[in-house]
């Protein structure tokens, strides 16, 4: 596409290590969106770099990310255990979408904000399982599909632009249902089960 579109927020990369011997806490708080962390997390540049800056409200601390023509992301490791907190909760507010665009195939595959949460499965990062929590801009609450450029990946709308353009949005989603749901891709990458994952 011709146009340059200016995205408001961007994406975070949760890289989730599955361990019965992890956090035993059931509440475990991610991000702080501090000047101070911002100097631990792991930056991932798909096409130049982001501009993030800080910024809160009554609600507490966000990260607020801009990019015109760019892709990166901010990411971190943790070790959680989702026999004990299984459920992901995410904040987040889209100012700018992607209308028009077909976010399912390779040459649309783009949101205006996104969460990855991985799940490493081996010794390398081709091995990696990956959710994708997307705040579409073309589609509904509850689709999904596999990810067009790897059978590894799922994309999950948990918010959508259509209802919820400019707005604070708080999500809540099962990783463990959304995990489940990934390793019973058969071999072409579709669902085993045509039923879509819900919010929870």
């Amino acid at each position: 596409m011709g146009r340059m579109f200016k995205k408001v927020f961007s994406i975070i990369i949760i890289f989730f290590v599955l361990n019965q011997h992890s956090l035993a806490v059931e509440n475990v708080k991610i991000f702080e969106f501090t000047n101070e962390e911002m100097k631990t997390l792991q930056v991932r540049k798909v096409k130049g770099k982001t501009t993030y800056t800080f910024g809160s409200n009554e609600n507490g601390n966000y990260l607020k990310a801009e990019a015109e023509g760019k892709a990166s992301g901010l990411g971190k490791e943790l070790k959680i255990n989702l026999l004990k907190t299984p459920f992901i909760n995410i904040t987040w507010k889209v100012e700018k979408d992607l209308p028009g665009i077909i976010e399912n195939s390779k040459k649309g595959h783009d949101y205006a904000a996104r969460v990855f949460v991985v799940k490493k499965t081996g010794a390398t990062a081709l091995s990696n399982r990956a959710i994708n929590y997307v705040f579409s801009s073309n589609n509904s609450i509850n689709e999904s599909w596999t990810s067009p450029y790897t059978k590894k990946s799922i994309d999950n709308v948990l918010a959508t632009t259509i209802t919820d353009l400019n707005k604070w949005v708080t999500v809540k989603s099962n990783v463990e249902n959304s995990s489940m749901e990934l390793n019973l891709l058969n071999p072409q990458g579709k669902p085993a089960s045509t039923q879509n994952p819900k919010l929870i």
